[in-house]
């Protein structure tokens, strides 16, 4: 039987994970990522990534498919970021 606790994880990292998807798609549609921070964007994505082997080691699910997702999200951003860096310099 899943544990209240994992029902409560399994909501906030729902939540939080979501919570990626407009700006994924605001990102994706304009193209534009002038205001997205690169540095704080690296540091997000290589914490998440943290997150996710931690979850792993502790085999702990909530945290495993909330930042699996989550990375993958940010990642995405990240990508766009860098893809379109050179064209928002000027």
């Amino acid at each position: 039987m899943t544990e209240l606790s994992d029902w409560i994880g399994m909501a906030g990292g729902t939540l939080t994970t979501l919570s990626f998807v407009p700006q994924v798609i605001k990102t994706w549609k304009s193209r534009r990522t002038r205001d997205i921070s690169l540095s704080m964007f690296l540091a997000f994505t290589l914490g998440v990534l943290l997150w996710l082997v931690y979850g792993l080691m502790i085999g702990a699910w909530p945290v495993i498919l909330a930042n699996l997702l989550t990375l993958l999200l940010a990642g995405i951003i990240l990508y766009l970021k860098l893809k379109h860096r050179k064209n928002e310099l000027h």
